[in-house]
């Protein structure tokens, strides 16, 4: 089996790999179909653990059906499309962030030219360029628009919550097609398989801190941000995601000890973010991001599908990078 799987073309490889997760998906979202069945037979904290359980499955169809319509229709077509993730993402979080008239402007060079441009870096490979565009130049230049339009009001906070938003939705957002194009030696061609690691690993980290925090029913770490965060199953989470991680090195450039090391930074860079993604929805005061009663985007919720990997891509693209020489 291994020696057909070596003897296919890149592209047929990652077909095949697309196949396989879309089996076991299919697969865990029949099962949990039909264990919905017997919601009667269960008490309400089961229920409510199954609940949990196929929106977390929700999720992992949404990033793999993402990842395979970016592979399938190509590199430039695949950047337009995170583009595009990047754009409702930072929607979602200005809309739960209050802004007056004076940050129009500043709304304008956010979504309109610093995004468009961001992305046109990655499908140019200006990676030094691309690394440094947000936290520098952006940075400087969001608050002098600010201060242009003349509203001094609660400045600071306006455009920290700006920066902030740009940061987390576009620049974090940006690294996930920026690791199809990274050019590792005798990995041509396979930049997809990075992208599938990263997601998987961080996506299984996150599913068994939650399942673990289900299960061991701990008291909370941090209570006044999350009920669920604890760092017994936040632990357990990281080791899983590394250890997963460590047998999928076959499928990466790096070596197995290598694959475990970049799967536990990526599953502690992503589930860190989750966290403090938590922290700002309770500071808004609400429970998820564009929840359906308050009507914030077409795509309800789509920030906290994201917010994990737009935490961990860059640090995973960067390390790679800086590591292995990309």
């Amino acid at each position: 089996m291994n020696q057909f799987l070596r003897s296919l073309t890149p592209t047929q490889q990652v077909a095949a790999l697309f196949l396989i997760v879309f089996g076991i998906l299919i697969a865990v979202s029949v099962t949990a179909f039909l264990l919905s069945f017997r919601a009667e037979e269960h008490d309400e904290a089961w229920n409510a653990e199954l609940k949990n359980f196929r929106r977390l499955l929700g999720t992992s169809w949404f990033m793999v059906v993402v990842f395979w319509v970016a592979w399938a229709v190509g590199d430039t077509v695949a950047t337009v499309l995170f583009g595009l993730i990047a754009f409702f993402a930072l929607r979602e979080f200005i809309t739960l962030s209050p802004t007056r008239r004076g940050d129009h402007r500043s709304l304008v060079l956010a979504f309109f030219i610093v995004l468009p441009i961001q992305f046109w870096l990655v499908r140019t490979e200006h990676f030094d360029l691309f690394t440094v565009f947000i936290p520098v130049y952006v940075f400087l230049a969001i608050p002098v628009v600010s201060a242009l339009s003349g509203d001094p009001h609660r400045f600071l906070e306006r455009n920290a919550k700006l920066q902030w938003g740009i940061m987390v939705c576009v620049y974090g957002m940006s690294h996930v097609p920026a690791l199809m194009l990274l050019d590792f030696r005798n990995y041509e061609g396979k930049g997809a398989f990075l992208v599938f690691f990263l997601v998987f690993v961080v996506q299984t980290c996150m599913i068994v801190q939650h399942v673990a925090t289900r299960r061991m029913k701990g008291a909370p770490s941090a209570p006044e941000v999350s009920k669920s965060f604890n760092w017994t199953s936040w632990l357990l989470g990281v080791i899983v995601g590394g250890v997963v991680g460590g047998l999928l090195s076959f499928i990466t450039p790096f070596k197995p000890g290598q694959a475990l090391a970049m799967a536990f930074v990526a599953c502690v860079a992503g589930s860190m973010g989750h966290l403090v993604m938590k922290a700002l929805k309770r500071d808004r005061g609400v429970t998820a991001w564009g929840q359906r009663d308050m009507s914030v985007t077409g795509a309800n919720g789509l920030l906290d599908r994201v917010d994990a990997l737009c935490f961990a891509a860059p640090i995973f693209f960067h390390s790679a990078r800086w590591y292995f020489g990309a």
